[in-house]
């Protein structure tokens, strides 16, 4: 088979190198990839949002399957562009993908099927917002209604803050997408992620996961794109799981079927575990980052059949198996990200006993060098989460380039849990 994967960051990295080890994926094209994908897959300089461009290319080069990673291009309508030509993909259609592109929507659809998550009301005017915000018990949580590179979410510890994420987010700081605002009631409790396979009507969820937001040790500083990942998440129980298949998992896949919105590709449950049960905190319409390049490496099944079932509506639970180990994975970042930093820096690699998927990395002249702020993720898996934590920084020791940038306390907190 030739597979084009859409996508140029560390999880587009992790999903090429997992499909690499399918006997059916003859040929992987990354769509743009980067200089660190390229040595597992043939890059082709279209961007991820080129999607007529995407679609002329996997056309030209008779493609049997395209698998669009990223939220952009499935919020754009990448996949029913692509269905248009006959071509097989992983990945929801846009109306599903709304799940992702509009907390309105994904809040609504919760209440209305009794999906259990934070309460919350939708504001279009500032105003309006701001009297809300008077009425609160502190701290409280705003978030951009759309897509805004996992930066759209402020929790405000005072409401003048959470005035001021108010009239920023309507002012244009996220252009469109902040148009509109969710401010809903702030919930306490561990965070877990849980990625999951659906066709649309039977849900399997993946082994889950603890993601690491902010910059700082202790989960100080600003957010990010998250600066690593382990698994599975202790906190999340073999209970917990049931609870959450009985009132989150099922639910929601069958409410989007419900809708007219048949859900097919990998949903993502951002959780908490409050004193009240297990809520949602958000969704996303694809693989998380860096989750996947925690969780797909403990994958035993072929990635590329698992993908070939949910589009075709095929998918069972017996499809999908993984290793009882942990996994760790550690994001190095250039100094001085998630603001300014610098970039063009060689990267030097001497690790060979884990995985490293890189993100932001371009090649020069043959010379492999920084071109991000999260620059790329180790990981590895072990027997125990201690011993995959240990192995994870001792590889991270082994890769260098100026003003490289990690935390030092991946997997403490949920090594604490155990």
């Amino acid at each position: 088979m030739i597979v084009v994967v859409v996508g140029g960051g560390g999880r587009e990295h992790a999903i090429v190198k997992k499909l690499k080890e399918s006997a059916s994926a003859d040929k992987i094209y990354a769509l743009p990839g980067n200089g660190g994908i390229a040595a597992d897959a043939e890059c082709v300089d279209i961007k991820a949002t080129d999607i007529e461009g995407i679609t002329a290319f996997a056309k030209e080069k008779k493609a049997d399957f395209v698998v669009v990673a990223p939220d952009d291009p499935l919020a754009m309508g990448a996949v029913d562009r692509l269905h248009a030509e006959g071509i097989k993909c992983f990945g929801p259609v846009k109306a599903a993908a709304e799940i992702e592109s509009s907390k309105a929507f994904a809040k609504a659809l919760m209440k209305k099927y009794g999906i259990p998550t934070a309460a919350y009301e939708v504001f279009t005017d500032a105003g309006a917002a701001e009297k809300y915000i008077d009425t609160l018990p502190l701290p409280i949580v705003v978030k951009a209604d759309g897509l805004a590179l996992g930066k759209g979410v402020v929790i405000a510890p005072t409401r003048e803050e959470a005035k001021k994420a108010v009239r920023e987010m309507m002012g244009g700081r996220f252009g469109e997408s902040g148009k509109k605002v969710v401010i809903e009631e702030f919930l306490t409790g561990p965070e877990v992620s849980v990625l999951a396979f659906t066709d649309g009507r039977t849900v399997v969820p993946m082994v889950s996961s603890m993601d690491h937001k902010r910059i700082g040790d202790n989960d100080t500083g600003l957010n990010t794109g998250g600066m690593g990942a382990v698994a599975p998440n202790p906190y999340f129980t073999p209970e917990l799981v049931k609870e959450a298949e009985r009132t989150i998992f099922l639910p929601t896949v069958k409410a989007m079927a419900a809708e007219g919105r048949a859900f097919r590709g990998c949903l993502y449950f951002g959780l908490m575990i409050t004193p009240d049960g297990v809520k949602v905190i958000e969704y996303n319409s694809r693989f998380g980052d860096p989750e996947t390049q925690a969780v797909l490496p403990l994958l035993k099944s072929d990635l590329m059949e698992i993908m070939l079932a949910v589009e075709e509506e095929r998918l069972s639970p017996d499809m999908v198996r993984f290793s009882d180990e942990c996994s760790c994975a550690v994001v190095l970042a250039s100094k001085g990200y998630p603001e300014k930093y610098e970039t063009g820096y060689e990267i030097r690699n001497s690790c060979k006993d884990a995985e490293v998927y890189y993100a932001g990395a371009k090649l020069e002249n043959g010379v492999l060098k920084t071109a991000g702020g999260r620059v790329l993720a180790v990981s590895v898996t072990a027997p125990t989460l201690k011993e995959a934590v240990e192995k994870a920084y001792g590889a991270a020791e082994e890769i260098s380039f100026e003003n490289k940038y990690m935390r030092s306390d991946i997997g403490a907190r949920a090594m604490a849990a155990k």
